[in-house]
C-alpha cells in the first residue's frame, strides 16, 4: 500500500512539473506573418534555441585574449570555442532587413548575437544565418570577429513558447438576460 501511494505522489508530481514547462514550438516564418509582431513585440518574447551551436576561430600568437569562451591549443594553433547549448533562451534584440532576427544569447556584449531567418530547406523556420556557407562549415560573426561553425548548426533554429508568445488580450463578459419592466 505505501509503494502504491508513493508511486501515485510520484506520478502527480511529474503531472505537475510537466505542465509548468513550456511548450516550445519552432518560430517560423508563417508564425511571424500570421501574428505580424512588430519590434517591440518581438523583444518581449523568450526564444530558445533548438541545437548546440558551437563557435570556434583560430586565434594568432598577437591576439591571445580570453572572452567567456574557451581557448585550447590544437596542432601548436590556439583556438576560441565558444558553446551554446540547446535550450539557452535568448532575447531579440533587432531586426537588420525583412526576415531576419538578431538573438542574444548572453546578458552581456552588445555584439554578441546571432542572425536568424526562415530555411525553406527547414519548413521556413528561423536558423542559424552565416555570411557563407560552405560543405563543412559556415562563417558567422559574433562579438564583432568572424567565427566557424559547422554546416550541421545551419538547422539550428529558434523555438518559443507558443502558449505564452501567442498570447492575446480581451474582454469577455456573459449576458445575463433582460426582462420587460412592469
Amino acid at each position: 500500500m505505501k509503494n502504491l501511494s508513493l508511486l501515485a505522489f510520484a506520478a502527480l508530481a511529474v503531472l505537475c512539473f510537466s505542465s509548468c514547462s513550456p511548450k516550445l514550438t519552432p518560430f517560423t516564418q508563417n508564425l511571424y506573418q500570421e501574428n505580424k509582431w512588430t519590434e517591440n513585440e518581438l523583444s518581449q518574447i523568450q526564444f530558445y534555441l533548438s541545437e548546440d551551436i558551437l563557435l570556434s576561430r583560430k586565434m594568432g600568437s598577437d591576439t591571445t585574449e580570453i572572452v567567456e569562451g574557451e581557448i585550447k591549443i590544437i596542432n601548436g594553433r590556439e583556438l576560441e570555442e565558444i558553446v551554446i547549448p540547446k535550450g539557452t533562451p535568448g532575447v531579440f534584440l533587432f531586426s537588420p532587413s525583412a526576415n531576419q532576427l538578431a538573438i542574444s544569447f548572453e546578458s552581456e556584449g552588445e555584439e554578441r548575437f546571432l542572425m536568424f531567418g526562415p530555411n525553406p530547406n527547414a519548413s521556413n523556420r528561423y536558423t542559424l544565418l552565416a555570411k557563407t556557407w560552405g560543405r563543412e562549415n559556415g562563417t558567422v560573426r559574433y562579438d564583432g570577429k568572424e567565427y566557424v561553425v559547422s554546416f550541421t548548426d545551419a538547422f539550428a533554429s529558434l523555438l518559443v513558447d507558443l502558449k505564452w508568445a501567442s498570447k492575446n488580450d480581451f474582454e469577455s463578459r456573459k449576458a445575463v438576460g433582460r426582462k420587460i419592466s412592469k
